[in-house]
């Protein structure tokens, strides 16, 4: 605390005067400071908003691609369990078509032994009458032979 020199009537003017003034001055440098203080916290509390705001936003991307992945996936299950009852229709229908064509084939092979049998058959038949015919030849007379 600063002291005065005392006059006649109270305190020296000159001394309050030019004290009064570096209070002034002082609150004035003072009350600036605090405007500007006021600014930066406004600043500060303006990007802090802004940037609450920017964490809400990617908080709800975030939200909205996790519920998107997981439609996804199971859109994709659903799809892969879809392809793989197809897959094994496709593959029963294979299978039968398949085994129904081994069958037939099988038949057609019997079928051709069988024919085979009775060709080999008949070639024996027509062999061995042509040998009975060739051994005849030996039993006709010999007026006939040329």
């Amino acid at each position: 605390m600063r002291k005065f020199n005392t006059v006649i009537n109270g305190y020296d003017k000159n001394e309050v005067n030019a004290f009064v003034s570096e209070v002034t001055i002082e609150y004035e440098k003072m009350l600036n400071k605090l405007k500007l203080r006021a600014k930066e916290v406004a600043a500060l509390t303006e990007k802090i908003n802004h940037y609450k705001n920017i964490e809400t936003t990617l908080n709800k991307a975030v939200l909205i691609a996790e519920d998107s992945s997981n439609q996804i996936k199971s859109i994709a299950k659903d799809e892969a369990k879809v392809i793989l009852n197809d897959a094994k229709k496709n593959a029963s229908h294979i299978i039968n078509d398949a085994l129904l064509e081994a069958e037939k084939i099988n038949i057609e092979v019997d079928k051709l032994r069988r024919n085979l049998k009775v060709y080999k058959s008949r070639i024996k038949q027509t062999i061995e009458e042509q040998l009975t015919m060739v051994d005849d030849i030996d039993d006709i007379p010999s007026d006939y032979r040329g």
